[in-house]
């Protein structure tokens, strides 16, 4: 294991009944990385993601900075600072954006910021947050309810933030504004594995790329290497 390793999976294998739908897979995000999974829908990326946070049967191995975490549940992992931006948001559409936010903060009871501190911390990467603390999350627009499922998962004070397709289905502007946030969240130290559908916006982010493709990992290649392969600059840039 790499001395800079943040999370290690190793050999990572999970089925949808007699559906293999991960093929054993491997993949390592060391501390202060970004590092993108790539590849086509159905290809395993959110089983994979699934997988590592126990939320899908598997079987391998998991290390989480040098600690074999493989047999710890979905909510210890959380506690160890594995936290996840699921597809979808994930809100309570009928709670205000103040109680999605402070519920976060239950995953990690034990953080070294008080709940206020935590909030102004959000606050300041979403300052229209602020201003929408106590709107219901379901009359939000999609983009400000991207930032407050970002933003929940920031009150957790995570090490490693897991992030599945956080640009999707939202206007461009708004897309680049929550990249632009993580790559900001990156420089102040926090590791990120990103699944991201928009290639462009992730790959100006990321270190590093794997590119699943039927189950298993097809390719391993730093970001600025996508040109020079031309069959995944066609796929994955235009």
């Amino acid at each position: 294991m790499s001395a800079s390793a943040l999370l290690e999976v190793r050999d990572l294998s999970a089925h949808y009944g007699r559906v293999h739908a991960l093929k054993p897979t491997s993949l390592l995000v060391n501390e202060g990385e970004i590092v993108t999974i790539l590849g086509p829908n159905g290809a395993g990326k959110t089983t994979l993601l699934r997988a590592m946070l126990r939320l899908t049967p598997s079987t391998g191995q998991v290390f989480f900075k040098g600690k074999d975490i493989t047999g710890l549940s979905t909510h210890r992992r959380a506690e160890e600072g594995i936290i996840m931006v699921q597809e979808g948001r994930g809100l309570f559409g009928q709670m205000s954006v103040r109680e999605n936010l402070t519920l976060g903060a239950y995953t990690q009871p034990s953080g070294t910021m008080s709940m206020d501190d935590r909030l102004d911390k959000v606050f300041a990467l979403f300052p229209r947050l602020k201003e929408r603390i106590n709107q219901i999350a379901g009359s939000l627009s999609g983009g400000e309810q991207q930032m407050v499922a970002v933003g929940r998962a920031l009150m957790a004070e995570p090490k490693l933030l897991i992030l599945d397709e956080p640009s999707l289905g939202l206007a461009p502007r708004v897309a680049t504004e929550i990249i632009e946030t993580l790559g900001a969240l990156n420089r102040k130290g926090l590791g990120i594995l990103l699944v991201e559908q928009k290639a462009p916006l992730a790959l100006k982010l990321a270190k590093r790329v794997y590119v699943l493709s039927l189950g298993r990992i097809a390719a391993e290649l730093p970001a600025t290497d996508i040109k020079s392969h031309h069959d995944l600059a066609q796929y994955y840039l235009h």
